[in-house]
């Protein structure tokens, strides 16, 4: 009996350690695109801060703001442009650059 209760408790153990790797990967793809008007709305704000480029890449609810236009450059550079509820850009990073860079 005491090995059946140890085994019971390991196979839970890996069970309960599993469901929370999964919790924790599918947290990063939670993504919600822009849709609809909101996304004419934020594509041409982010456009007009850039001055040009293409949008290829929209998420509503971010961290740094209600939306996050990421827009390609001719360049080929990529920006993430910040946007309030408002439309209104709150600012800006390239991709791959650390902000605690100096």
């Amino acid at each position: 009996m005491k090995k059946v209760v140890i085994i019971l408790s390991l196979v839970l153990a890996v069970a309960a350690i599993a469901a929370g790797i999964a919790i924790g990967a599918g947290g990063r793809d939670d993504e919600t695109p822009i849709t609809g008007t909101a996304l004419a709305r934020a594509s041409e704000a982010a456009l007009a801060h850039t001055g040009g480029g293409r949008v290829t890449e929209t998420e509503a609810g971010d961290e740094e703001g209600a939306y996050e236009v990421e827009v390609t450059l001719d360049d080929g550079r990529e920006i993430d442009v910040h946007l309030d509820a408002d439309f209104d850009v709150i600012g800006d990073e390239a991709d791959g650059v650390d902000e605690d860079e100096d």
